[in-house]
């Protein structure tokens, strides 16, 4: 497998000119990686692009920006190559490049098409009270466990070919105690100085993205721990859903839709702010309409549970629904395949440190 030559050319590029110079030195992980390589091959170029955050810290304190004649945008030219390597290694490979070019408009045709088919399937028996009462429970599990576990899979192969091209070795935990100590902090989006980064404040520091991505982060893992306490309830203590608010999966759950929602907001007003040209402007669309479908679920999610005796119930649940099918189906095509590639490249990194 091979990624588009022009933007490994261009990376290339401007990386032998950041490496010349090292006035970034103290800057995120890309730099101590790219200043320990003397030439750069498209696996070195590849695992430089997954460490960048986009912070955009380098190129506001870069001397060699346009209209210089070298005119480096070095977050842009990582930027191009990170989603250029995601389309590359992504399987099936051609739904990565069609959601990248209209990322919304097929978020949105996904959502209205399985809330149809949602709103269709009221046809079949149902039991239960609340939410089974419109959509059985076994209905449910029948659809969304290979919603599930297909996109885990398809996520599998495309992670195991980026750590074959980046030329990844054995796994210990402590590689994953430095990737994962790093995620969790979100170290790197607190730029080269701990001031935050650049992304829409252009040369003024934020911890905006930061808090931001946080928020979703937090919130996803309370929504997945929520959704596992209730299956935990149903299939061994014998104690089917709907639950009160003081129980495990509302306590869960509440809070973590309100974090994802708000985060996931937060994200799509930043990104707005932000200039695209420091991005990768062609991968735009597929990166907004990710953040608003995040953005869709969490808060139909929550609109559910107020309206839970409203008439209107069904027709929340099924788009909710359609909301949570497409977001899985489409998670390995999203920008939520570079969660697992950046902690992917933040472990490759922690074994480039243990062998310098």
């Amino acid at each position: 497998m091979q990624m588009q030559p022009e933007f490994v050319e261009e990376a290339r590029r401007q990386a032998e000119i950041c490496n010349a110079c090292r006035y970034c030195e103290g800057y995120c992980a890309v730099f101590p990686a790219l200043q320990a390589e003397r030439a750069f091959a498209e696996a070195d170029l590849t695992q430089l692009a997954n460490l960048c955050h986009n912070c955009r810290n380098c190129y506001h304190a870069c001397q060699y920006t346009a209209p210089h004649e070298f005119d480096l945008n070095l977050p842009k030219a990582l930027a191009e190559l990170r989603h250029d390597s995601w389309d590359t290694f992504a399987w099936p490979g051609g739904l990565a490049r069609a959601f990248q070019r209209s990322g919304t408009m097929i978020a949105v045709a996904f959502v209205l098409g399985f809330a149809a088919l949602f709103l269709a399937a009221r046809a079949l028996p149902a039991e239960g009270e609340g939410f089974y009462a419109v959509l059985s429970h076994n209905a449910m599990v029948a659809i969304f466990a290979p919603a599930f576990l297909l996109p885990l899979a398809s996520l599998s192969v495309s992670l195991r070919r980026y750590w074959a091209h980046v030329g990844g070795g054995r796994i210990t935990l402590g590689h994953l105690r430095h990737a994962f100590g790093s995620a969790a902090k979100m170290r790197n989006l607190a730029g080269g100085h701990g001031d935050g980064c650049n992304f829409e404040e252009e040369d003024r520091f934020s911890q905006a993205r930061r808090h931001a991505h946080t928020a979703v982060l937090v919130g996803f893992l309370l929504c997945f721990a929520s959704t596992s306490s209730g299956t935990v309830l149903h299939y061994v203590f014998d104690a089917p859903a709907p639950y009160g608010f003081w129980s495990l999966p509302k306590l869960l759950g509440v809070p973590g839709g309100l974090l994802l929602g708000v985060g996931a907001l937060w994200l799509a007003h930043l990104k707005l702010k932000a200039d695209p040209e420091l991005g990768a402007p062609r991968a735009w669309g597929g990166e907004m309409g990710f953040v608003l479908l995040l953005a869709f679920v969490a808060w139909s999610g929550l609109a559910l549970w107020l309206l839970r005796d409203h008439a209107a119930l069904p027709m929340i649940l099924a788009l909710h629904l359609g909301g949570v099918l497409a977001f899985f189906l489409l998670m390995p095509f999203t920008k939520m395949a570079h969660g697992f590639y950046r902690l992917a490249a933040l472990v490759r990194d922690a074994q480039r440190r243990e062998a310098s």
